[in-house]
């Protein structure tokens, strides 16, 4: 009998890990094994028939407020629960990629909390210490990764549900720029301020994953585009800012000893970090429960939270039921006020490319939660509450320990900064750079000589947030000569296929605007224009006139530029 294949392997290992976990409350709804076998035999066919599928062979969970077609979506509340026809536009998309949902996971009642402990299934213990909270409202998924039991998980993050569970679980959470990703599908918290988020234990997978789920869907009104001008990864030397002492009361000893070696971590990695003041970004998460926001939860399920008062946690249904009553004008005070702090915090983020904060305060019990379950819940969202509200990418990670348990940090940055985040996210793990995408946006443009990785005029690249792609050669259409410059460098120049050669380059992804900014500075006598390279496709490259090579030395024997460089080095 031949072996599994990847798909099956993997769908088979997910069931037999999550039966002898013995954590039955991080589930709401397990997919029917015949079901999932059936989605992992779709993906081994579509394998062998070509398809590339980038998440072929993992295993998927998803947070029981986003619709998986023809599993029930409860939000936490049975009484609530339908089944849906069709599935989340960002389940779509991640199942398009070879993906396999395994089942629907816990979470704090209609996304309502921090804690993890608010659903009539069961509160979602921590993967470590079981007296204690998971974090919620994404608790099932956040300890569905955290245990092993699959590969990735959706959460939704208003207030920090995204994050605060991978904190105390010990893994990554990717929290996108509002509408990046499209929540069609998704039963609102807050419209306003709500995303899917990512659960994983690498910076690289999270990372994949969202860009997968990225883009715009039309049947949701509030997805953006990626920009033209938004960068594409992190500077050569990234500004870090970090919280002077006195935003950092909240943490005890322990945690705030965490957080300082995390700092010290970045800076050891080659990150400049300084201080800056993050009180306008921490008052502005204050506004998101202590204003009138909360009203968005009450146009969102306040109806059926009135309607069936028996079925609805109680302290979920006493935050929903006041919602309801804040006035329009207090709601108007606030979005004034939400418009004031966050132009304080982008005057802070200019100054710098990401923040690090602590991702959350100290983890409290399920005792403690049971005992007074909103100043809990409230405490945990200090550090989190405020990036929606700004319109913040951000992302969670693992940094060691603290008080015995997980400690964790977020790196926040400006809307669409998602894959800055990501790049001093993977510094910081000590996870190595990643290559563009194909879904990565942009536009390449192929290098041979200076401003390849390494070479003086590389920089200029970095700095407009370029990221590699590949190293590819021309089709051998191509001569290159070592110009009259100082420093030296090279001069691509197109010839016919019978006096040309194949010359080895860099092909770099850029934003869009970045590459206007490169044709405007570009001296003489160097041009852009379309490359044709060995694998097929064509990009924008370096080219030089003709007239500029002419009498100047050929090195084209060589095959590229650095190969040159080490040649006449070792003369």
């Amino acid at each position: 009998m031949s072996a599994p294949s990847t798909a099956a392997t993997a769908v088979a290992a997910a069931y037999e890990r999550i039966a002898a976990s013995g954590r039955p409350e991080v589930w709401i709804t397990l997919r029917e094994r015949t079901a999932a076998f059936d989605a992992a035999a779709e993906v081994d066919t579509r394998l062998a028939l070509g398809a590339d599928l980038p998440l072929a062979g993992r295993t998927l969970a998803v947070k029981d407020n986003i619709d998986v077609a023809g599993l029930p979506t409860t939000a936490g509340c049975p009484a609530f629960a339908f089944v849906p026809a069709v599935s989340a536009t960002a389940v779509a998309r991640l199942e398009a990629a070879g993906a396999v949902v395994i089942g629907k996971t816990n979470l704090d009642q209609f996304a309502t909390g921090l804690v993890g402990t608010r659903s009539p299934y069961g509160a979602v213990r921590d993967a470590w210490r079981p007296q204690f909270v998971s974090g919620g409202s994404s608790s099932g998924s956040g300890v569905a990764v955290a245990l092993g039991l699959v590969d990735l998980a959706l959460g939704t993050d208003t207030a920090g549900s995204g994050r605060v569970p991978a904190a105390f679980g010990g893994t990554v959470g990717l929290k996108p720029t509002i509408g990046r990703v499209p929540v069609t599908g998704v039963l609102p918290a807050c419209r306003s301020f709500d995303c899917v988020t990512v659960f994983a234990r690498a910076v690289d997978l999270a990372d994949e994953a969202c860009e997968l789920m990225a883009g715009v869907d039309p049947a949701d009104p509030l997805t953006r585009a990626w920009p033209v001008d938004a960068p594409l990864g992190a500077p050569p030397v990234p500004v870090v800012g970090r919280p002077a002492s006195r935003a950092l009361e909240d943490l005890t000893d322990d945690a705030l000893t965490a957080f300082e070696a995390a700092a010290a971590a970045l800076a050891s990695a080659g990150v400049d970090v300084v201080e800056v003041d993050v009180d306008a970004y921490l008052e502005a998460g204050r506004l998101l429960y202590d204003g009138a926001f909360v009203a968005e939860r009450h146009a969102a399920v306040g109806a059926f939270v009135e309607a069936h008062a028996e079925d609805v946690d109680p302290t979920v249904g006493a935050i929903i039921r006041a919602a309801g009553t804040l006035s329009a004008s207090a709601l108007t005070r606030d979005r004034e006020r939400l418009d004031a702090l966050a132009a304080r915090v982008d005057a802070v983020l200019r100054t710098v490319d990401v923040v690090l904060l602590p991702t959350t305060t100290r983890q409290p019990t399920l005792a403690e939660v049971a005992a007074d379950p909103v100043a809990a819940n409230t405490r945990l969202g200090i550090y989190t509450n405020g990036t929606n509200l700004c319109d913040l990418a951000a992302i969670a990670v693992p940094a060691g320990e603290a008080d015995g348990g997980r400690f964790g940090v977020t790196l926040i940055a400006p809307a669409f900064h998602d894959r800055v985040v990501a790049d001093l996210a993977r510094r910081l793990l000590g996870e190595p750079p990643r290559a563009a995408r194909p879904q990565t946006p942009g536009i390449d443009l192929f290098v041979v000589g200076a401003h390849r990785a390494g070479q003086p005029l590389h920089h200029e690249l970095a700095e407009r947030g370029a990221r590699y792609v590949d190293t590819v050669r021309t089709l051998p259409s191509y001569r290159l000569h070592r110009l009259a410059t100082t420093p030296p460098k090279p001069g691509l120049v197109r010839v016919s296929a019978a006096e040309g050669t194949a010359v080895e380059g860099e092909r770099w992804r850029l934003p869009v605007a970045a590459l206007a900014t490169f044709l405007a500075a570009l001296p003489s006598p160097m041009a852009l224009g379309s490359v044709a390279l060995e694998d097929g496709a064509s990009c924008v490259g370096f080219l030089c006139e003709p007239l500029a090579a002419a009498g100047t030395e050929d090195v084209s024997a060589f095959g590229s530029w650095p190969a040159y460089l080490a040649a006449v080095a070792g003369d």
